[in-house]
């Protein structure tokens, strides 16, 4: 059993395998091929002196001393990676990479520029700015933070709570001359509805009045949509009604392409969140986005 074998290289392609899963997946993430990874795991179980890892030709899993050995190589990466950002940051600027996630349409429209903001500040930090709608595995993705609108339950994450996400329902005017404006949430029903169909609950709306009053309104029309920006095109179209992100619309309710429509009804706002990886949130660069990013959102029209 030669010990020094067990390199750091392997022990990151060994994290990154059991995280993903998938011999494949790794190599492509690091841009080698599957025979290079298979040939580093094996090297490492054998420098072990125990198997690590199961394989099938369909996923790859822990073993019970693989559980234990992946728990511990986490940390000897932790340190490692603070070990050298202490001393990098000690004789210069923070450098190194970040990989965030962010919602669509929230990260398109104002997330990408606070991110340039944050790049002008620090130009040694690379950032990989990946963008989606769906729930990630932070871990499984190899990012380092999220932020995300809605509640969340990703208990393995430290979440730091941004603020809130106002909303407003609006419509254009084109669409307004065609049909009666509607003056109380019954009013609803009868009209076009722009619906998100990655949205729970889409098809009613809770609207609060300013006796502290609650209605819910249903909700119909022909036309769904998986992304904000997609809805935003269709309201300004003038296919419709739809409750939106104040953050989504406020540049064309400035520019009446789009009005608010029961200004004396309330929606309820969708909590703003970050989600960052336990053992990444010590690293200088990573603690300097968190802190950049939960100050300068607050800029962003809507959330409050």
């Amino acid at each position: 059993m030669d010990r020094s074998t067990v390199t750091l290289d392997r022990i990151r392609t060994f994290v990154r395998v059991a995280e993903r899963g998938s011999l494949s997946a790794v190599a492509r993430e690091i841009g080698a091929g599957q025979s290079t990874i298979t040939r580093q795991l094996n090297e490492l179980e054998e420098a072990v002196g125990v198997p690590l890892l199961t394989r099938t030709t369909r996923r790859v899993a822990l073993t019970d001393e693989g559980q234990r050995y992946y728990a511990n190589c986490l940390n000897i990466l932790r340190l490692v990676e603070q070990a050298n950002d202490e001393a990098v940051t000690d004789r210069s600027a923070p450098a190194g990479n970040i990989r965030i996630s962010c919602t669509s349409a929230f990260g398109i429209l104002h997330v990408s520029r606070l991110l340039f903001d944050f790049q002008d500040l620090y130009p040694a930090i690379g950032l990989d700015f990946s963008l989606t709608d769906a729930r990630v595995d932070l871990v499984r993705e190899g990012v380092d933070i999220a932020m995300r609108l809605g509640p969340l339950d990703d208990s393995a994450m430290k979440l730091h709570a941004l603020g809130m996400s106002r909303r407003i329902l609006v419509a254009a005017p084109s669409y307004l001359r065609k049909v009666a404006r509607p003056e109380t949430p019954e009013d609803l029903a009868r009209l076009e509805t722009i619906r998100m169909t990655n949205v729970a609950g889409s098809d009613s709306l809770e609207l609060t009045g300013a006796k502290d009053d609650r209605q819910v309104a249903r909700l119909s029309g022909m036309f769904r949509v998986d992304h904000g920006l997609a809805a935003r095109q269709a309201l300004l179209a003038g296919r419709g009604i739809g409750p939106a992100h104040m953050w989504l619309v406020d540049d064309l309710i400035r520019s009446g392409e789009l009005e608010v429509l029961l200004p004396d009804y309330a929606l309820p706002p969708v909590p703003l969140s970050m989600l960052i990886v336990p053992e990444r949130s010590g690293i200088t660069r990573v603690r300097l986005l968190v802190d950049f990013l939960a100050e300068r959102v607050r800029d962003i029209p809507g959330i409050e």
